[in-house]
């Protein structure tokens, strides 16, 4: 084969590998980022960065929802911050991160005890975020949440 062939077939094989790679199957519910989740959360603009408000103080992080909300046994996905907040034990509330640790999609419900995303099917404890099914290959991230006056915040 020639060269120059040969070189123009390499190229076209490696252009046709990036597209296959860069396109997921329809409909697999992976989030589209090529980023960390923790990367594209970083980006989003929120009172969770602790900035000093003009009198120099610390304001509470960004409010989440009310303590009541929060089932015992159970929690509560808030999708627009990526965050879910369980109460494995009456008055203890746990903030993870609700980024599947496997394909980075968005977890949805809390139920029988676990967190679940619905792309591939992990859960996780509500206790811990530690993987109870797979494929996730590590626990969702913890999130530092304040419950002060029945209210949950970030941060």
């Amino acid at each position: 084969m020639h060269a120059r062939r040969r070189t123009v077939l390499t190229a076209g094989a490696a252009g046709a590998a990036g597209l296959v790679t860069a396109c997921g199957s329809p409909g697999d519910g992976d989030r589209s980022t090529a980023s960390a989740p923790e990367t594209s959360r970083a980006a989003k603009p929120s009172a969770r960065a602790g900035a000093a408000s003009a009198d120099g103080s610390v304001p509470g992080g960004e409010v989440l929802g009310k303590a009541a909300d929060i089932p015992v046994g159970g929690g509560k996905v808030f999708e627009e911050q990526e965050v879910v907040v369980t109460q494995p034990k009456e008055g203890e509330f746990k903030g993870f991160s609700a980024i599947c640790t496997h394909k980075g999609c968005t977890v949805v419900s809390v139920s029988d005890g676990t967190i679940n995303c619905p792309c591939h099917g992990s859960r996780y404890s509500i206790t811990d975020a530690a993987v109870v099914a797979g494929p996730a290959p590590q626990p969702l991230a913890v999130e530092r949440i304040t419950v002060t006056g029945g209210t949950i915040r970030l941060g």
